[in-house]
């Protein structure tokens, strides 16, 4: 089969139905984006750069890049607005095997990861409330020889709690994004206007600076990763594009319109947390949202912060499990996985099999992993190689399908995809070198893949289920 026949050509009759808007697009976007990285790297931010202006920096260059990538996906998913998103683009240009490997990294890797570590996230912000105290006890007693806790069984709770709402229909979960998210949006820009408001502010802490900082090339870098950490999640738009009303103009819309109100907000929590610590006091905190708060409005405030990033993270899990459901089912219909996962629920439209398998999966990560740190090392590797690898295709499309329709076109074409590449080929290549252990774990988990490809092309070689 040939590269371009990959692309579908149509929709085939039993399909997941185009429901969501632009205004719910853009939630997925925005909710998706916002979990706790904006109220966790300032300090890391400035531990690594040592200066208010360098963090700064450090924001707007990691927004720009995202945007970029954002900007390159947004033609893509207007010229093919399919469920699966990137796997869609890969395979239309690189064949099966390599949307097959994207497909399997996402499916046993990367989403199941993403998942357990925000619910794993989630369960420790919660941990800071007198009330959820007993989120870090054991489930079975001190000493008990299962190490089970009481926080990991939370995370599994809210994990299948998502999963259900998802499981009634995209619609149902739209709209908890976009009512959630001007919440949480809401509540951040409360966090902002409190401490500018506060007499224990000064603008003189934006002059303060941090001795003994990285600094120098290797702290912006690291710095920049921390933004892009932060900014991470705006591709899972164009994993639900095949349920996206009006793809051409609404893809577009959400993915660039979203990313900026996410700059907004991200550099409005920063400035305000810089309003009220100085440099050495962000650098030594944590929680520097927290830290800020706790001046401003003393034990209120520090739980009106912890609110917001329970919120923030609670629809970011949504976002997530949405979208990574769509992609096996993606690849199910087209004949390359168990046919089971392109089941469509006769009630409620959503793609059931494939969200359930993926809670299981995230379930034995949160029952075998403990540590969040563990989840996120695992994730990052494999979502950067696909990051890079998928923006290259814009360059395919343009040379091999010159007249298909583009209801949106990548501005700056060819120069801002190739910044986004190079930028995307630099953090992996750090990722790689940082967290070595992780990145091979990465990378075998991906080659295990290869075997499941034959198998599965083996089992469906006689009567594929779609092969457009």
């Amino acid at each position: 089969m040939s590269r371009l026949s990959a692309i579908p050509k149509q929709q085939v009759s039993a399909d997941l139905p185009r429901v969501l808007g632009a205004s719910e697009a853009t939630a997925i976007v925005v909710g998706t984006i916002i979990g706790s990285g904006i109220f966790l790297v300032p300090k890391e931010m400035m531990r690594d750069v040592g200066s208010s202006a360098l963090v700064y920096l450090a924001w707007i260059v990691g927004g720009l890049l995202s945007l970029f990538g954002a900007m390159t996906y947004a033609e893509l998913g207007a010229m093919l607005p399919y469920a699966g998103g990137e796997y869609v683009y890969l395979r239309g240009a690189y064949g099966d095997t390599t949307a097959f490997l994207y497909m399997w990294t996402w499916f046993a890797v990367a989403k199941p990861a993403s998942i357990a570590a925000v619910t794993a996230g989630l369960a420790r912000t919660l941990g800071v409330f007198a009330a959820f105290h007993w989120l870090g006890t054991s489930v079975f007693g001190a000493g008990s020889a299962i190490p089970l806790l009481w926080s990991q069984v939370f995370a599994i709770a809210v994990t299948w709690l998502i999963t259900g709402l998802n499981y009634l229909g995209i619609k149902k979960a739209a709209d908890f994004q976009l009512v959630f998210t001007i919440l949480k949006a809401v509540l951040i820009l409360i966090v902002a206007v409190f401490c500018f408001a506060s007499v224990a502010g000064s603008w003189s802490n934006f002059t303060t600076s941090l001795s003994g900082a990285t600094g120098g090339v290797g702290g912006f870098m690291a710095a920049l990763i921390a933004t892009l950490w932060a900014y991470d999640g705006w591709n899972d738009l164009t994993m639900v594009a095949g349920e996206v009303k009006r793809p051409g103009r609404s893809l577009p819309i959400a993915l660039i319109g979203g990313l900026v109100v996410v700059g907004a907000l991200f550099m409005a929590t920063n400035a305000a947390i810089q309003y009220i610590l100085p440099a050495a006091t962000i650098a030594a905190n944590d929680q520097p949202a927290v830290a800020a708060l706790s001046v401003v409005a003393g034990h209120r405030g520090a739980g009106l912060v912890a609110a917001a990033m329970a919120l923030s993270i609670f629809v970011a899990l949504n976002g997530t499990v949405m979208s990574g459901a769509r992609i096996p089912f993606a690849a199910a219909r087209d004949g390359l996985f168990f046919r089971g996962f392109a089941h469509i629920h006769p009630r409620f439209q959503s793609p059931s099999t494939s969200l359930v398998v993926q809670a299981g999966l995230s379930t034995i990560l949160l029952v075998f992993l403990s540590q969040f740190q563990q989840f996120f090392e695992l994730a990052i590797f494999a979502e950067w190689l696909f990051y890079m690898l998928t923006a290259t295709t814009v360059f395919f499309y343009r040379r091999r399908r010159p007249d298909a329709e583009r209801p949106y076109r990548v501005w700056g074409y060819p120069v801002l995809p190739a910044i986004f590449v190079l930028c995307a080929a630099a953090v992996l290549v750090s990722s790689y070198s940082s967290n070595l252990k992780g990145s091979l774990l990465g990378t075998g988990l991906i080659l295990i893949g290869l075997p499941v490809l034959w198998f599965v092309r083996r089992r469906y070689a006689a009567s594929p289920l779609n092969r457009n």
